[in-house]
């Protein structure tokens, strides 16, 4: 039975096989033939929307046509103009991570994601906006302006990646690099409209991300095309010197690994078994949960097995994820003193009012908050109870989730409780939004991929949903996106239909 809310869009991607040619043809064209039309469209639909911070689309241009040439098996990318989020380094773009006290700092290389993107001849063209070092669920934390949600100007675009999320929506770019700690790649993926994918932790390497919770920190990246998404992911994928923690695994087989059937997915048997929580684990909106169940009967439709699991652990995954987020950044923000990095006060008298005075003057109110807290957690008389604790609940997390994937091939979940909600908080607390998180913090903490793809539209707002795979597990979390989009086309926003500079 075909879900009720589910349509094809009239204008998107991936309408039809024809319209996705013509789109990536005329990404692949606009830089090169009308740069100066591109760069003022983008500029004019951007004033509305704040999606980027800086936007340059000239800078890197010349390099990367170079290597398009040599690009072969990734040649979808080649040529493709992109945005980077703004806690991710782009030689010669500024770094600010959305923080005054980085305001003026201008990156001297490139991110080891980027320069591989580069190097298939992809562009970057700017960077975007987020919540202040990577620290919200609204890009509203931004030091440096808010960025809107292109469907409703009135609600938020997500965080903490919302400024890569709003520039795919609005046809700005055809894809964009965001980090994702607790869920910012795949929340403002949801709360747009478009795919957001958040990497096994260790595939991609974190060289050039700007730390906020080293262990949970991973590059992910979003897109209204998963032909694009894929391609990116195996760019970017693989070991780098530059970063201990990456992994050197075979990147993703593509189409021909998806052409082998259950057997070349890993699946337990002939069709793929889809995890669903406990009623009583989900606490939804009404419009959510109506997508949601809409989403199972999809996938149900489509010949996928669907068995109830128990995630027990899932209650504790908000107060675990604070507690080590916030003490892991509470060490790497302590490099922001003014003295090699920071703000720096004229006026400040000694080395110690120096420290003070930029600490103060640059950080943001959420920013300062989680400092606080991951220095109390991390106190003599304090660790042990709170910091070791929740590092022993997260060994038990992840033990979970590795008995859930046990009995199924994937688990699907709502991305987050509800739809975007209003700029300013004002129908979801800051207490609401960080305990929304359990859903999208779950996979960060289990070190997990998990795949954000866009489930429908009720009342002029997206609806996207999760899925979650074991540890290298992408390329089920494509596949069953692929099978998804049989039945729901991905729309861009309303107004935003074409891309950016086409005519």
């Amino acid at each position: 039975m075909r879900p009720r809310n589910l349509k094809t869009a009239s204008l998107s991607y991936q309408t039809s096989c024809k319209q996705v040619v013509n789109v990536l043809t005329f990404w692949k064209n606009v830089l090169e033939n009308s740069p100066d039309a591109y760069e003022k469209a983008v500029r004019a639909r951007d004033a509305r929307i704040g999606a980027f911070l800086e936007f340059n689309p000239k800078r890197h241009l010349g390099n990367a046509a170079h290597k398009a040439a040599s690009a072969e098996k990734h040649a979808v990318l080649a040529g493709l103009p992109f945005g980077v989020k703004d806690n991710i380094a782009v030689d010669g773009f500024r770094l600010s991570c959305g923080s005054r006290i980085l305001e003026k700092f201008t990156s001297p290389y490139h991110a080891t994601a980027v320069q591989r993107l580069m190097d298939v001849g992809a562009v970057p063209v700017g960077k975007t906006n987020l919540d202040e070092f990577g620290m919200g669920s609204s890009t509203d934390n931004s030091a440096l302006g808010n960025t809107t949600n292109p469907w409703n100007e009135d609600h938020v675009v997500g965080g903490s990646s919302g400024g890569s999320a709003a520039a795919v929506a609005a046809g700005l770019v055809p894809f964009a690099l965001g980090s994702d700690t607790g869920g910012s790649v795949r929340q403002p993926a949801s709360f747009c409209g478009v795919y957001g994918l958040k990497p096994t932790y260790g595939t991609v390497s974190r060289f050039g991300l700007v730390a906020y919770a080293s262990s949970l920190d991973v590059i992910g990246a979003l897109s209204a095309d998963l032909d694009v998404l894929q391609a990116v992911y195996e760019v970017m994928s693989g070991a780098d010197a530059f970063d201990q923690t990456s992994i050197d695994v075979q990147s993703l087989g593509s189409r021909d690994a998806e052409a082998g059937g259950a057997a070349s997915l890993g699946y337990r048997g002939k069709s793929p078994c889809l995890g669903v929580l406990k009623p009583d684990q989900l606490e939804l909106s009404a419009e959510v949960s109506e997508t949601y169940y809409a989403c199972l009967e999809g996938f149900r439709s489509l010949g996928y097995e669907v068995k109830e699991i128990s995630l027990s652990m899932l209650e504790y995954v908000a107060p675990v994820y604070y507690t080590i987020a916030t003490a892991e950044a509470s060490a790497n923000l302590a490099r922001y003193n003014g003295v090699r990095y920071g703000l720096r006060p004229d006026y400040a008298e000694n080395p110690d009012e120096l420290v003070r005075l930029s600490r103060d003057q640059g950080f943001g109110p959420e920013v300062k908050l989680r400092i606080l807290l991951g220095t109390y957690v991390l106190r003599s008389g304090f660790q042990d109870q709170y910091y070791l604790r929740a590092q022993k609940i997260r060994t038990a997390i992840r033990q979970d989730f590795e008995a859930g994937f046990g009995e199924v091939d994937m688990i699907l979940t709502p991305t987050f409780p509800r739809q975007a909600f209003k700029h300013g908080g004002e129908d979801m607390s800051p207490f609401e939004q960080k305990q929304a998180d359990k859903f999208t913090a779950s996979a960060n903490l289990a070190g997990i991929p998990a795949l954000n793809f866009p489930a429908g539209v009720l009342k002029g707002l997206p609806v996207g949903m999760q899925l979650l795979a074991p540890a290298f597990g992408e390329p089920r979390l494509l596949a069953a996106a692929r099978d998804y989009a049989t039945l729901y086309q991905p729309e861009l926003a309303p107004g935003y239909e074409r891309p950016a500079g086409e005519q």
